[in-house]
């Protein structure tokens, strides 16, 4: 009788597979969140087992934080050593990736959806996004460094304030967007937020509300 034996699946196989588990996490976590979305629910899309999914990732929080990652991947992909550049490209690098997210409407979802349930207590993903944010504060705080110095402004009591505003403003224009996409225009407004706010440290001026 002829010993026929399982080949061992290929590594491109592997991450192909694991690919294909990570798109549909995005999709089952941006719909349903962490706790609503079921690891069956994200095999069934792929067509596998619950015990396959686990045999790929671990666990439901180990999924979670390799989504979280692939989605950061994502954005840095295309750039030189896949890290975001500093100074003033680092300024267009964030309005380029707004324009990105418009027209990627399920990771952003699942970023949203995610990033806002973090905040719960014991929440997986808490960690992940305190050093994220934590992270994104000090590189946008360094380019707008970069920025002052190139161009003479000594004055930098704004730039922590500024570094915080324009990450908030970006997140929040995501769910305006989600919520009214055909009246939030995500990319335009978050171009303008990013360059008001550049321009505020750069040139300030006396605040309209005093």
């Amino acid at each position: 009788m002829t010993d026929v034996r399982r080949q061992p699946r290929s590594r491109p196989e592997t991450i192909a597979r694991r690919r294909d588990i990570l798109d549909a996490a995005v999709e089952i976590f941006g719909s349903k969140g962490f706790t609503g979305g079921t690891l069956q629910e994200i095999a069934d899309q792929v067509g596998m087992t619950h015990a396959g999914i686990l045999h790929h990732f671990g666990s439901k929080d180990q999924l979670l934080l390799e989504v979280l990652r692939h989605r950061d991947e994502t954005d840095v992909a295309d750039l030189e050593e896949q890290h975001i550049p500093d100074g003033m490209a680092l300024f267009r690098h964030l309005v380029r990736t707004a324009f990105v997210n418009a027209h990627r409407a399920g990771i952003v979802q699942a970023y949203v959806v995610l990033s806002a349930e973090s905040v719960t207590d014991d929440h997986p993903g808490r960690a992940f996004f305190q050093k994220r944010y934590e992270t994104l504060r000090g590189e946008v705080a360094h380019a707008f460094q970069v920025v002052c110095a190139e161009q003479g402004v000594t004055s930098l009591e704004t730039v922590d304030l500024a570094s915080a505003s324009i990450l908030a403003v970006m997140d929040g224009l995501q769910v305006q967007w989600l919520l009214d996409p055909d009246v939030v225009d995500l990319a335009r407004a978050s171009e303008f937020a990013i360059e008001a706010i550049v321009a505020s440290v750069l040139t300030p001026q006396p605040s309209p509300l005093a």
